[in-house]
């Protein structure tokens, strides 16, 4: 008995002497890389995390924070796509995020805020979460939604970012003109023999545009109105902003058949 305990014993030194401890240890460079999502926090039951998906907040990750991938990536569901406005925050964000509606190069030159020393937003995801919130332009009288459609995701008009098309190639074969005051845009173009081009007012809705084709002597300026962009007239009353061009604020306002009393139209003619 007393040889098989010595023998045990030299039988572990000898393990011990050729393999060290040191190698049986786990490496401490060596670990488990867990994914981790960023996540909207406005809804009560829905969330959307920074890949695109949206689920029920119990179905969350505790861990990683990101929804189950299943059902469809960058879901659109509740989402017009010609307004490019959704009835749904967390839906607004995940269709935002689809690489082919929101380019990340216009995104995060987009300022933050209107005020001159604002930020950009710095990653897709922060401009799809602060662009889908509700702003100034999906309210009226400041306590009223213009429509259900109020979560928008688009770029703004009027923002730093800029599309690599030049503008006159988006404006091939349209005549810009100036309308007479208080005329539609549907009677400019009527008058020529040609019809009012709405897809193209939005490319006119430019502070660089207006100046071009009118005097812009009172600045330009953001507004809401369907006859816009257009140049308020010298005799129009001080509120009005005689003088100075307006260029409209929300998409959903551009129109061909609006007008105002105190305003001449630029218009896409064809």
């Amino acid at each position: 008995m007393v040889h098989m305990k010595m023998l045990k014993w030299v039988l572990l030194l000898f393990i011990f002497t050729k393999f060290p401890l040191t190698a049986f240890s786990i490496r401490d460079d060596i670990g488990f890389h867990v994914q981790e999502c960023r996540t909207t926090a406005q809804g009560r039951y829905l969330i959307a995390d920074d890949s695109g998906y949206v689920c029920d907040a119990l179905s969350v990750d505790s861990v990683s924070r990101c929804c189950p991938q299943k059902g469809n990536q960058f879901s659109c569901q509740g989402c017009n796509l010609i307004s490019q406005c959704c009835n749904s925050y967390e839906f607004c964000v995940s269709c935002c995020l689809h690489p082919v509606k929101t380019r990340r190069e216009l995104a995060v030159q987009v300022k933050i805020a209107k005020a001159e020393t604002a930020g950009t937003y710095s990653t897709v995801f922060d401009f799809c979460a602060g662009r889908c919130r509700h702003n100034s332009e999906s309210v009226v009288h400041e306590n009223a939604y213009v429509s259900d459609f109020h979560h928008c995701y688009y770029l703004p008009s009027n923002s730093s970012a800029s599309s690599d098309k030049p503008m006159e190639s988006k404006l091939a074969g349209i005549n810009i003109v100036v309308g007479r005051q208080g005329e539609s845009c549907d009677s400019v173009c009527t008058l020529r023999g040609q019809s009012c081009v709405p897809s193209r007012i939005s490319l006119l809705n430019e502070c660089e545009i207006m100046q071009k084709y009118l005097n812009c002597k009172g600045g330009c300026i953001a507004s809401t109105g369907s006859d816009q962009p257009a140049e308020v007239v010298d005799d129009a009353p001080n509120n009005l902003y005689p003088k100075a061009c307006l260029y409209a604020k929300s998409q959903k306002m551009f129109s061909c058949e609006g007008s105002h009393k105190y305003t001449r139209r630029l218009c896409p003619c064809a």
